[in-house]
């Protein structure tokens, strides 16, 4: 479904991404682990078209994506929630939800979406904004799902609800590439994973081999 092969984006005269390639295919889950500044939210970024790469192509079903604005991939089926939720806090659940579904078309196109995910907004504490916020990007009715540390700054308990709305939102069949810093929880549920390292991939496997692979144990699941 979606390949980046040889990326390389920089902030400036620096870069940050230096020759990235991974594939994420139809139906899968795959998750980027890494460090702080590893490089992780800058490949999210770029795939959805806020950041343009300076080298390398990606590829979305079979059409080149790199390059194009932001608007035009989410157009074409990829929608990001991304890190720190960045939820509109002046509007309402709806208003959130509606700006997310404005390139479907009109409103009656959206009836059933808005009642199904307008529970997931909640009182908005932490995690209901985190749920929102996963909410909104499913109202554009993405092919590809882009998740950007879901798990950041919740509470244990919301972390455990968020990643069951996440496992659900895979059930239903839509495909996720997720940016996760609780990488024991992340390799339990993805299929496959990349590590990065200074906006480079230093690892990729299946996620169930790299759950047990001594190096990744030691950096990132504390054993």
């Amino acid at each position: 479904m979606l390949t980046l092969d040889g990326v390389s984006v920089a902030y400036g005269a620096v870069e940050v991404l230096h020759g990235v390639s991974l594939r994420v295919d139809e139906g899968e889950m795959v998750c980027l682990l890494g460090a702080n500044g590893a490089g992780k939210s800058t490949t999210v970024r770029t795939i959805s078209g806020l950041l343009r790469p300076s080298a390398g192509s990606i590829t979305f079903l079979g059409e080149r994506l790199d390059g194009r604005p932001a608007h035009a991939v989410l157009m074409r089926g990829i929608a990001q929630c991304p890190e720190g939720r960045r939820i509109f806090p002046e509007m309402t659940v709806r208003e959130n939800l509606e700006m997310g579904a404005y390139v479907r078309g009109g409103e009656g196109a959206r009836a059933d979406d808005l009642e199904r995910e307008a529970q997931l907004g909640g009182t908005l504490s932490g995690g209901e904004q985190q749920m929102l916020a996963i909410a909104r990007a499913l109202m554009s009715g993405p092919k590809l799902l882009l998740l950007d540390e879901p798990s950041l700054g919740l509470a244990p308990t919301m972390v455990g609800t968020v990643f069951r709305v996440i496992r659900e939102i895979r059930r239903q069949g839509v495909t996720v590439l997720m940016v996760e810093q609780n990488a024991s929880l992340a390799l339990q549920m993805a299929d496959r994973a990349y590590v990065m390292e200074s906006g480079r991939i230093a690892l990729g496997g299946q996620a169930r081999d790299l759950l047990h692979n001594e190096d990744i144990r030691r950096a990132y699941l504390g054993g």
